[in-house]
């Protein structure tokens, strides 16, 4: 099994430049066009020389009725692809509305201007930019994602971003997911996303390639986009079919809930706490289901002793309490 060594390298390094394919954000933003009419969206954490995210927004700008385009990035103005982000300017860069003349639709030519420090999403340059928009979409540096996060729900943006589903473990970003404030995006339920990276990135992941032209691309597994936007997929029923049994259902040693192996074996006829994969969020309905808590916590209040939850004597992998909201 192929280990997720690239996205453990970037966290203790701080290699944060994974780029985003366009093929994975037309996938996922086809959910939410209704979100983005007459809205200003902010991509703060993309060089617009070489991001798919401001490619799909200009490409799509009319289509979607945007209002304005931002988009900036942390300390680059090279336009050369996959920069070190090493420059000395930090490039801010706004793109408007067109105009229809002789039946054809011409996009303004966007307006370039250099940020005074350096691109960072925290600068107040950045900040003051973030209270102008509206939804901001793009892909935050993953060792910075806890504080992302908090700085959006500060602000009350809306946003669709792309995390790792282990960040759901963060003190500070599972009650978001709890309360119903954060989802997980309809796309990506399982398997892994390619992502670009500079030059200078160390192919240590054991799936990577080297295109034609010498870009780099790694392969990062348990990728989700986080948002907390609606989209239709949130609200549709999980259908269950399995019956609960004692012997196919056991209960956990140190809580008071059945252990369940895969999401798609809830069983439709048990009304107390359930135990199931994290991935279970991939199909959470808030309708249909309520969110108990996470294990670690909810045994740390229990007990005072923070443990996975345990089964016949041993610790389980990590698992998220639930229960019908409505049986």
């Amino acid at each position: 099994m192929a280990r997720n060594t690239s996205l453990l390298t970037a966290q203790r390094e701080k290699n944060d430049d994974f780029y985003t394919q366009l093929s994975d954000i037309e996938t996922e933003l086809r959910y939410y066009k209704s979100h983005f009419e007459d809205k200003v969206v902010y991509c703060n954490c993309d060089d617009p020389s070489v991001s798919n995210f401001y490619k799909y927004f200009s490409l799509n700008f009319q289509a979607l009725k945007l209002k304005k385009l931002i988009t900036t990035c942390y300390k680059n103005q090279q336009q050369d692809l996959f920069s070190r982000h090493d420059s000395e300017k930090a490039i801010w860069l706004e793109l408007k509305g067109g105009i229809v003349e002789d039946g054809a639709y011409k996009p303004k030519e966007p307006v370039v201007r250099y940020l005074k420090k350096d691109g960072d999403f925290r600068s107040s340059e950045c900040i003051e930019l973030l209270k102008q928009s509206d939804i901001v979409v793009t892909n935050p540096p993953f060792s910075l994602f806890r504080e992302y996060v908090a700085q959006l729900m500060q602000y009350n943006k809306k946003f669709l971003i792309i995390g790792n589903m282990n960040a759901i473990s963060y003190k500070d970003v599972f009650p978001l997911i709890q309360e119903n404030l954060v989802w997980f995006g309809p796309s990506i339920h399982s398997g892994d996303r390619e992502f670009g990276v500079p030059p200078h990135y160390p192919l240590t992941a054991a799936t990577h390639r080297v295109d034609e032209k010498g870009n780099k691309y790694v392969r990062i597994k348990g990728v989700r986009w986080f948002t907390n936007l609606d989209h239709s997929k949130r609200h549709e029923e999980l259908v269950l079919y399995k019956k609960y049994s004692p012997e196919e259902y056991p209960k956990y040693d140190n809580y008071d809930a059945i252990e369940v192996g895969k999401t798609k074996e809830i069983p439709a006829d048990y009304y107390g706490v359930m135990g199931v994969p994290i991935s279970f969020l991939d199909r959470y309905n808030p309708t249909q289901f309520e969110i108990i808590g996470l294990d670690r916590p909810i045994l740390k209040e229990l007990i005072g002793k923070q443990s996975r939850f345990v089964l016949r004597g041993k610790e389980n992998f990590a698992r998220i309490a639930i229960r019908f909201r409505n049986p």
